[in-house]
């Protein structure tokens, strides 16, 4: 698929992923039409300051829950890019919170994709949590693979909310595209590290900032992918022309132990030894990456991400009070 001139739509627009999605698709030479909840919001202003942004994003206000927010959207776009969807893990009220923008976020997209014939393929992000969340034993043998799917029965009795709020997307969009006839592949990476283009903190990287401040806020093992990766997963599943179905996105399985070990050597002012004095290694498994590699994605150095990842938090001021030492 040419790049030039070709009109994409990016849902989300403002996230994490979405943000790093249209910086890639702007140096590319694509036009993005980009989905917000309020564009006029400060909080947009990196998505203006990126190359080519004034002349090829165009930001427009949608709502997850409004059947026929995406319309104007996805009006004349030949790829459409599904990556709006709230993540939480503290909901009062999961259903409200999590499922139903997930679910009815996702098929409001679609419907809106299924009105124009000029959309050739949706690209879905989903979650890794999609997919390994069935109560099957992971160990060091297991290696998980595109095959495998959450359990909607298993999450709910766990309590898994977010995992099963992308279980049940994931099961519609697929439903839904086949009934309609829609090229649709979906993403799933697992927890989203590296640099971030955005003002605030999102849900993967604070993890990253939690550790750095003594704490755990998410379980180990970690699958860790780095951002760019992730983006350029994105449009290499939009542009070659044999990708279908699903994907994992995973550079790497990793512990607690070594992420700490990596800031401790890079970043000793952060004092981690003292922070966690009784780390213990975990149980860890495999999770395969060869379908995302027939994409050509090339996973960065997982140590390399983290570190990134670390220096952007400098650099955006969330560890200024930090008298750090300069990596090494």
């Amino acid at each position: 698929m040419s790049r030039e001139g070709k009109v994409v739509c990016v849902t989300g627009a403002s996230g994490f992923i979405a943000s790093w999605l249209v910086k890639l698709l702007l140096e590319r030479g694509y036009t993005a039409k980009a989905t917000v909840r309020n564009p006029d919001d400060p909080k947009m202003k990196h998505l203006h300051e990126l190359d080519g942004a004034e002349e090829r994003l165009h930001l427009f206000k949608a709502s997850l829950l409004e059947e026929g927010s995406f319309d104007a959207a996805v009006d004349g776009c030949v790829g459409v890019f599904h990556t709006a969807s709230p993540l939480t893990t503290t909901a009062k009220d999961p259903q409200a919170e999590l499922i139903d923008p997930a679910v009815k976020g996702t098929l409001n997209v679609l419907r809106s994709c299924a009105k124009v014939e000029s959309v050739k393929r949706v690209v879905i992000t989903s979650s890794l949590t999609s997919v390994i969340f069935n109560g099957k034993p992971l160990n060091p043998d297991v290696v998980v693979d595109e095959t495998w799917f959450s359990d909607p029965t298993f999450c709910k009795e766990s309590k898994y909310w977010y995992h099963l709020s992308k279980t049940l997307a994931e099961e519609t969009a697929w439903r839904f595209a086949k009934e309609k006839g829609i090229d649709l592949v979906t993403l799933h990476p697992g927890l989203v590290i590296g640099p971030i283009l955005q003002s605030t903190l999102n849900f993967s990287v604070e993890v990253i900032f939690n550790i750095i401040n003594g704490v755990q806020s998410f379980p180990s093992p970690f699958r860790l992918v780095d951002v760019r990766d992730v983006a350029y997963a994105h449009i290499q599943a939009l542009e070659v022309p044999i990708a279908s179905g699903r994907y994992l996105l995973i550079g790497r399985v990793t512990q607690l132990h070594e992420i700490l070990k990596i800031l401790h050597e890079h970043y000793p002012a952060f004092n981690i030894p003292e922070k966690f004095k009784d780390v213990k290694n975990e149980t860890t498994y495999q999770i395969s990456n060869e379908r995302a590699k027939s994409l050509g994605v090339n996973f960065r150095p997982w140590e390399a991400s983290l570190l990134d990842t670390v220096e952007s938090l400098k650099g955006k001021g969330f560890l200024n009070f930090y008298e750090a030492t300069e990596s090494k």
